[in-house]
């Protein structure tokens, strides 16, 4: 067995590295385990340094030591490969993909994890390839796609940055015409946003499928109809709690704005002639429409073992 840990130096508020290599290597040694560390150095090295590692012969465990962007390149890269199993060491600013098995903690602790449990997980394929959690469209997505504008500001900071970008979104033409083909139901009307889950979270902590199972070869479709300005609020704020969902049905306070179906397969197209932002997996970017199936059990992630 090989331990590989793919470690991104850029991911959340301080360079990770400086901190954890050492953590890696002591953790290791205690550990009486050989293990190889990598940095990456660009956008899409993680994919790259994963594919490499799963391609070479024998059994291999790939951390992937950074955000959620981070591990789902590692997933991405290890996709296909049944000699490798991918675990999560959540050093990002979102680390939403942990949240779908508990708290985060117990993905830091390093010999947890190298003793750790492999598990086969769902994935979502899209037209743009594997995602892991969450694909969403329009209005959440939106606000994703405009932070980075406002972020190249003096003086505008995270919060800042995002505040400005959901004012932003909120002044423009709210919504969408969208047809949606949840398996053999088709449903047509102006949302304003939707969720293709195959986890709980994204978005740093927005609870769009409270009950996902990454398990059970379905992914939970969120569609919120239109909407006027002054509800966006009150609405958003509930659904990033998960407040819609409840025991497999719409909330009874979301019965008139939300739709909720369990389906192996989603395609949406925009009938209104503009684009819409979609986001996977934290990736945006303006389109005509999105697709989606389930692919069951198709990757094989690492969660830390028992104390």
């Amino acid at each position: 067995m090989r331990y590989v840990f793919i470690v991104n130096p850029v991911s959340g508020k301080a360079d990770p590295s400086g901190t954890l290599v050492p953590q890696i290597t002591s953790a290791a040694e205690k550990m009486g385990i050989d293990c190889e560390i990598l940095l990456t150095e660009y956008a899409g090295h993680a994919k790259k340094l994963a594919e490499e590692q799963a391609r070479a012969p024998g059994d291999v465990r790939l951390y992937a030591c950074g955000g959620d962007g981070t591990f789902n390149e590692v997933i991405r890269g290890a996709y296909g490969y049944g000699n490798a199993a991918v675990g999560c060491i959540p050093c990002g600013s979102g680390n939403d993909f942990v949240r779908n098995f508990g708290e985060r903690e117990p993905f830091l602790d390093l010999e947890r994890m190298m003793r750790g449990t492999v598990m086969d997980i769902d994935l979502i394929q899209t037209e743009k390839g594997i995602a892991t959690t969450i694909c969403s469209a329009g209005l959440d997505a939106q606000v994703a796609y405009g932070i980075p504008k406002f972020r190249r500001l003096p003086f505008c900071g995270g919060t800042m940055s995002y505040n400005l970008s959901i004012v932003q979104a909120i002044c423009g033409p709210l919504g969408h015409r969208l047809r949606v083909q949840a398996d053999d139901e088709v449903i047509t009307g102006n949302f304003l946003m939707l969720a293709i889950c195959n986890g709980k979270a994204y978005g740093g902590g927005y609870v769009a499928a409270p009950e996902a199972d990454m398990q059970d070869g379905l992914l939970d479709l969120v569609l919120i109809r239109k909407i006027g300005r002054l509800a966006v609020a009150r609405v958003i704020g509930d659904y990033k709690k998960g407040a819609h969902i409840q025991n497999g049905q719409v909330a009874p306070s979301f019965q008139k704005i939300a739709l909720f179906r369990r389906v192996r397969s989603v395609q949406v197209e925009v009938l209104d002639g503009r684009p819409i932002v979609v986001t996977e997996d934290g990736e945006c970017e303006e389109r005509m429409g999105v697709s989606a199936r389930v692919c069951p059990l198709a990757a094989r992630i690492i969660l830390p073992a028992g104390d």
